[in-house]
Parts: C-alpha cells; structure tokens; sequence
C-alpha cells in the first residue's frame, strides 16, 4: 500500500495528479474569497490561497506524505478545484481526504458527491485502508453537511485546534468511514450519483 499518482475518472469529473497544466483553470476557479475562509490556506488575496494550497500540495506529494489531486469537470474540461490524500499512514492502512476546495460554477452539481466516491473507491478498494478520515473547521456547516451526505460518521470535536491564518482558533469536527462501513457507503454514494 503506497501513495502512487493515478487519475481516477468517473461521470462527471476526473481526478488528475496536480500539475501545472492545472493552474490556469484553478485559477479562474479559486479568485472567489469565500472559498478559503475555513482553510490554512486563507490570505487575503484568494489568489495567494490558491499558490499556498498549491505550494503546500507540492509538499506533501515531495516529501512523500500525501497525493494532490486536480479535480477536472469532464463538461468544462478544466480544473475547477482540487483535493488530496494525506495523513498516510502505510502500517495502519489509513489516510485522510482533505484540503479540498471547489470553485462556486460546480456547488451542487454532483462534482464533489463523485469526487469523494472516487477517492473513497480507490482508497478502501485498491490502496486496502481501514480508515478514511475527513476533517472540517466547526464553524463550516456546509462542509459538515456535506461529508454526514455522504455516510461519514461523526468522531467528535478537537477542541482548539488550529489556529487560522486570521488569528481564530477552530475547533475541528472529525469524521471518518471504516472498512466495514465501505459497502453501505458506496451504495449510498452509488443512489446520491444517480439523482
């Protein structure tokens, strides 16, 4: 089990390892502020969020620590977002979705839903894990919604987290999915994809 770049493709989008052919649709669709307030990434230039959370996807894929991902929407044929694995750990088979972020034009379009199966599918099928974890910032009720759509269970709250680049500190809502719960998940995943 090991972090190798793949692109996984579905109905809607392909997930591509991030590359600087990505940089000009990520930034036509990162330029929205809103997009960063709950991330370490936020600066007050969105486009400065989007060269950090490019810059610090780079990191990790370096240093061998994590798998950035440009999210492509097949009909715009253009990177409209991005996400990553990370959070590795090879001995426990587990891993953390995250550092994800979705340019406004593809909200509620079914874009994220088969993203997250994508990654969920590759993860619990191929690379073998127990756990897939998903973190949040407290405060962001939408992210929470949207990860508890897809069948994640609530693990708790991490009390003072973080501290943002705002000078806040968050609280972290974490959530996971474990193997035994894969099957259930998929298929809701499989009804949420067919809307």
């Amino acid at each position: 089990m090991s972090l190798v770049p793949v692109t996984l493709t579905g109905r809607l989008v392909r997930l591509e390892p991030l590359a600087a052919g990505h940089v000009a649709g990520l930034a036509r669709h990162g330029a929205d502020p809103e997009l960063w307030c709950f991330m370490k990434h936020a600066r007050p230039d969105p486009l400065e969020s989007l060269h950090l959370w490019k810059t610090t996807m780079e990191g990790l894929q370096a240093r061998g620590e994590g798998l950035a991902f440009a999210i492509i929407d097949k009909a715009r044929k253009e990177a409209v977002g991005g996400t990553c694995y990370f959070d590795w750990v090879a001995a426990d088979r587990r891993l953390e979705i995250g550092h994800t972020w979705l340019g406004r034009a593809v909200w509620r379009t079914g874009v994220n839903t088969e993203t997250k199966a994508l990654l969920l599918r590759h993860a619990f099928e191929v690379m073998g894990c127990n756990r897939v974890q998903l973190k949040t910032d407290g405060r962001n009720l939408r992210s929470q919604a949207a990860i508890e759509r897809i069948g994640a269970k609530p693990e708790g709250v991490l009390r003072q987290h973080m501290v943002m680049p705002d000078g806040f500190v968050r609280d972290t809502v974490m959530y996971s999915i474990i193997a035994a719960e894969w099957p259930e998940v998929k298929a809701r995943l499989d009804r949420l994809m067919k809307r």
